[in-house]
Protein backbone atom coordinates (compact mmCIF):
# COMPACT_ATOMS: atom_id res chain seq x y z
CA UNK A 1 0.00 0.00 0.00
CA UNK A 2 0.98 3.48 -0.77
CA UNK A 3 1.74 5.94 1.83
CA UNK A 4 -0.18 9.50 1.52
CA UNK A 5 -1.04 12.76 3.66
CA UNK A 6 -4.45 13.08 4.46
CA UNK A 7 -5.80 16.65 5.31
CA UNK A 8 -8.90 16.41 8.08
CA UNK A 9 -10.80 18.63 9.21
CA UNK A 10 -11.34 19.51 13.14
CA UNK A 11 -13.54 16.60 13.27
CA UNK A 12 -11.14 14.28 11.96
CA UNK A 13 -12.70 13.77 8.33
CA UNK A 14 -10.67 13.99 5.22
CA UNK A 15 -10.89 17.15 2.86
CA UNK A 16 -7.93 16.22 1.17
CA UNK A 17 -5.45 13.48 -0.15
CA UNK A 18 -2.13 14.24 -1.00
CA UNK A 19 -0.43 11.69 -3.59
CA UNK A 20 3.10 12.19 -4.33
CA UNK A 21 3.26 15.82 -5.50
CA UNK A 22 -0.70 15.91 -6.16
CA UNK A 23 -3.69 17.61 -4.12
CA UNK A 24 -6.50 15.81 -4.26
CA UNK A 25 -9.82 17.40 -2.95
CA UNK A 26 -12.59 15.29 -1.27
CA UNK A 27 -15.32 15.43 -3.78
CA UNK A 28 -18.29 13.78 -1.83
CA UNK A 29 -18.93 12.84 1.88
CA UNK A 30 -16.35 10.23 2.99
CA UNK A 31 -17.46 7.04 4.11
CA UNK A 32 -15.81 5.51 7.33
CA UNK A 33 -16.17 1.81 8.76
CA UNK A 34 -13.74 0.07 10.90
CA UNK A 35 -12.35 -4.02 9.87
CA UNK A 36 -10.49 -6.60 12.17
CA UNK A 37 -7.16 -7.07 11.03
CA UNK A 38 -6.07 -10.49 10.77
CA UNK A 39 -2.83 -10.76 13.17
CA UNK A 40 -3.21 -14.60 13.82
CA UNK A 41 -2.15 -14.85 9.92
CA UNK A 42 1.49 -13.42 10.65
CA UNK A 43 2.04 -13.52 14.51
CA UNK A 44 1.04 -16.33 16.62
CA UNK A 45 0.05 -13.68 19.64
CA UNK A 46 -2.37 -11.02 19.56
CA UNK A 47 -0.44 -7.74 19.70
CA UNK A 48 0.19 -5.70 23.10
CA UNK A 49 -2.81 -3.89 23.73
CA UNK A 50 -5.09 -4.83 21.00
CA UNK A 51 -4.33 -1.29 19.41
CA UNK A 52 -4.03 -3.81 15.77
CA UNK A 53 -7.34 -5.55 16.38
CA UNK A 54 -9.54 -3.00 14.41
CA UNK A 55 -8.29 -0.40 11.40
CA UNK A 56 -10.32 2.63 10.52
CA UNK A 57 -11.04 2.83 6.94
CA UNK A 58 -12.38 5.47 4.89
CA UNK A 59 -13.46 5.56 1.13
CA UNK A 60 -13.41 8.87 -0.78
CA UNK A 61 -14.39 9.89 -3.93
CA UNK A 62 -11.71 12.51 -5.14
CA UNK A 63 -11.02 15.38 -7.91
CA UNK A 64 -7.91 16.67 -9.15
CA UNK A 65 -7.11 19.85 -7.06
CA UNK A 66 -10.02 22.10 -7.38
CA UNK A 67 -10.83 21.19 -11.34
CA UNK A 68 -14.28 20.66 -11.18
CA UNK A 69 -14.25 18.97 -14.55
CA UNK A 70 -11.49 16.36 -13.42
CA UNK A 71 -12.88 12.65 -13.47
CA UNK A 72 -13.93 11.11 -10.22
CA UNK A 73 -11.68 8.99 -8.20
CA UNK A 74 -12.92 6.46 -5.85
CA UNK A 75 -10.13 5.58 -3.30
CA UNK A 76 -9.72 3.39 -0.02
CA UNK A 77 -8.13 5.06 2.68
CA UNK A 78 -6.26 3.18 5.75
CA UNK A 79 -5.17 4.90 9.19
CA UNK A 80 -2.06 3.35 10.51
CA UNK A 81 -2.86 2.08 13.99
CA UNK A 82 0.05 2.65 15.20
CA UNK A 83 1.49 5.88 14.02
CA UNK A 84 -1.47 7.87 12.64
CA UNK A 85 -0.55 7.89 9.35
CA UNK A 86 -2.30 6.98 5.93
CA UNK A 87 -2.03 4.48 3.25
CA UNK A 88 -4.10 4.17 -0.26
CA UNK A 89 -5.49 0.97 0.23
CA UNK A 90 -7.20 1.19 -3.26
CA UNK A 91 -7.48 3.64 -6.61
CA UNK A 92 -10.14 3.51 -9.14
CA UNK A 93 -11.24 6.41 -11.68
CA UNK A 94 -14.70 6.24 -12.26
CA UNK A 95 -16.33 7.27 -15.66
CA UNK A 96 -17.41 10.95 -15.09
Amino acid sequence: MEHVYVRLTPGGIPIAVVRGQTEWQIAVDPVRWFERVSWWEGSSRMPRGGGRVDVEVWQVQVRLGANPRSALATWELVRDGTGGGWRLRSAEIAAA
